[in-house]
């Protein structure tokens, strides 16, 4: 997860930066949290050492941290932002090793009470979560009805599925299930204003609307479509077309699908929710996201390909993917000699 600017800015004013607050606004700061939502705040100088950091070599203190236990704390903390003009960071894990959930701000931590599963449909292969649940908690609870999501980074016991989303990740099997961008359906979320924007794959009257009919909507998806309609071939031509495109906003996802040529994986429609899908939070906090679910395959097989050199391996790698497998890990001398190195590992290895 990231940051979000409270209040948006716009071409004549400008977002507010993170800032630092003294004493008296600190004090008056965490006294509108505790009279106006039922979060649990965190403002000890031990406190905000602990969530300066995260599995990314960044440091940043932040402002405070609170914990928020329901919907309602979360559009309050929006509110009390704007009005004191700091900035707001969703943390999940902190799992990522790029700082996403650091900042000078005031951090959200999502884990420990926003952790549902929230509603589950097993014949539609759907669920609905909330940001804090843990992959690893998810699948757990998904088992018995022998499905699974299939998103499985290498963090899945501590990993959050709002920070997922944010963060638009893979896992290794992604080149059989596709990114998180492939496996959200919807996404409800807090915009920067208070508003709830709750998007998902666009209706075929949506995907059919003319752009002079979208001119004349003044809703934010309306304006939004119109935007990706009136841009349509400039976004087709430069998106690169990468099986693992997870860097900058899902820009396509606001263009007519028509004949898939807006560049999603096969199967994906356009739909608005993967805006939100890699936009490491800075476009609102997650309420809710709904998920597509996959079949927990019958039977699993490994096969292991010995090369001379590492290059060798690198070119056969493109190969091995034409024959339809889940994953294609690369495992080299420098991996083994340091997993005969770690206790818990030599056995397995030698």
């Amino acid at each position: 997860m990231n940051t979000l600017t409270v209040p948006p800015g716009d071409t004549h004013n400008p977002p507010p930066k993170p800032r630092d607050l003294d004493a008296g606004e600190l004090r008056r700061l965490r006294q509108r949290i505790d009279s106006e939502t039922q979060c649990e705040i965190l403002f000890s100088r031990f406190d905000r050492g602990r969530y300066a950091t995260d599995a990314s070599h960044y440091q940043m203190c932040p402002l405070g941290v609170v914990v928020p236990k329901t919907i309602d704390d979360l559009r309050a903390l929006i509110s009390i932002a704007h009005d004191s003009e700091i900035c707001l960071t969703g943390r999940g894990g902190g799992t990522s090793q790029n700082g996403q959930t650091i900042n000078r701000s005031l951090i959200i931590d999502y884990s420990k009470y926003l952790n549902q599963l929230v509603h589950l449909d097993a014949n539609q292969k759907r669920c609905i979560v909330q940001p804090g649940i843990v992959l690893d908690h998810l699948n757990a609870k998904l088992r018995s009805t022998g499905l699974w999501y299939p998103v499985d980074v290498s963090t899945s016991s501590r990993a959050t599925l709002g920070g997922m989303t944010g963060n638009n990740s893979c896992g290794s099997r992604s080149i059989r299930y596709g990114t998180m961008r492939d496996n959200v359906e919807s996404v409800r979320a807090l915009l920067a204003d208070g508003s709830t924007a709750h998007w998902r794959e666009l209706s075929v009257e949506d995907q059919q609307r003319s752009q002079a009919e979208l001119e004349t909507r003044t809703d934010l998806l309306g304006r939004l479509l119109h935007l990706g309609a009136s841009n349509q071939a400039l976004i087709e031509s430069r998106l690169p077309q990468l099986m693992r495109r997870v860097g900058g906003y899902n820009i396509d996802a606001l263009i007519p699908d028509g004949n898939g040529g807006s560049g999603c994986w096969p199967g994906t429609k356009s739909n608005p929710a993967h805006l939100f899908v890699g936009s490491e939070g800075t476009l609102g906090l997650f309420e809710e996201i709904e998920l597509k679910l996959s079949p927990i395959p019958t039977n699993k097989t490994l096969g292991v390909c010995h090369f001379k050199t590492f290059y060798a391996a690198m070119d056969a790698a493109q190969h091995l993917v034409t024959l339809g497998p889940s994953a294609v890990e690369l495992v080299d001398r420098t991996m083994i000699d340091l997993s005969r190195d770690i206790p818990m590992f030599a056995k397995t290895v030698d």
